[in-house]
């Protein structure tokens, strides 16, 4: 299998980057594409008291390997390590996973569960939204034409905070059958439950319990054994939190 005929652009800056990606061709079956590897805006991680903020084209093995600031317990850099393999986790980032948004991707699960928001760049300005709002649907973000994703904004629970992620594969790599994360904090309480073939579901409030997810599977399309799976999944991650 050969590529069809492309243009490589290389961009030395975000500005440059943008105006590449608003031009005719660079999106769905381009004929030119726009590397951002290089970029240095985007490539960055911070932390402040309240969150943790990772450029688009921070690698999974960055993280993994903790070359990124991480929450408590090292919730990051245990998800980070179980995507795919080395070689995917050397060149895979957590941007491309946000914009590819497979419903079976480790981090749209865990980052909704987390709260996250993005920071996503335009040619003229730059606009912040929450993660859940980012994610449309299967394989389908809020970007529009000539935008990209600068950054992901992970807020950092309280000390007490407790969190769970499971995932269901048939082998170690694969993209997850069934997958859950769930954040307890205080009275609140966020289950996030994905590999639904759409967009994850979110779930949120004190009584968030094995009765709620059953419910809300019922309206996913998923046959009684997909349901049993994600429940499952869900209850093993609330294990995992403590709960």
């Amino acid at each position: 299998m050969k590529a069809a005929a492309f243009i490589l652009e290389r961009p030395a800056s975000l500005p440059e980057a943008l105006t590449a990606l608003g031009l005719p061709g660079a999106r769905a079956r381009p004929s030119q594409i726009v590397s951002l590897a290089g970029l240095s805006e985007l490539g960055g991680a911070s932390q402040t008291a309240d969150a943790i903020t990772l450029g688009a084209c921070v690698t999974h093995a960055a993280i993994a390997d903790g070359r990124t600031p991480d929450l408590v317990g090292g919730v990051l850099a245990r998800v980070a390590e179980n995507i795919a393999y080395r070689a995917v986790r050397n060149r895979g980032t957590i941007g491309g996973s946000l914009c590819h948004a497979d419903p079976a991707a480790d981090w749209p699960c865990v980052l909704l569960a987390l709260g996250a928001s993005v920071a996503v760049a335009g040619a003229d300005a730059t606009r912040s939204m929450a993660l859940a709002d980012f994610i449309t649907g299967a394989f389908r973000v809020a970007l529009a034409p000539g935008e990209l994703l600068r950054a992901v904004r992970i807020p950092v629970p309280s000390a007490a905070s407790r969190f769970g992620y499971y995932k269901a594969c048939r082998k170690p790599g694969e993209f997850a059958h069934a997958m859950a994360a769930v954040l307890i904090d205080g009275a609140s309480r966020r289950a996030v439950i994905g590999a639904v073939g759409g967009r994850p579901i979110v779930l949120e409030g004190a009584e968030v319990a094995s009765e709620v997810v059953d419910a809300a599977l019922h309206d996913s399309g998923l046959d009684a054994i997909g349901r049993h799976m994600q429940l499952v999944a869900f209850r093993r991650a609330l294990d995992r939190a403590g709960a």
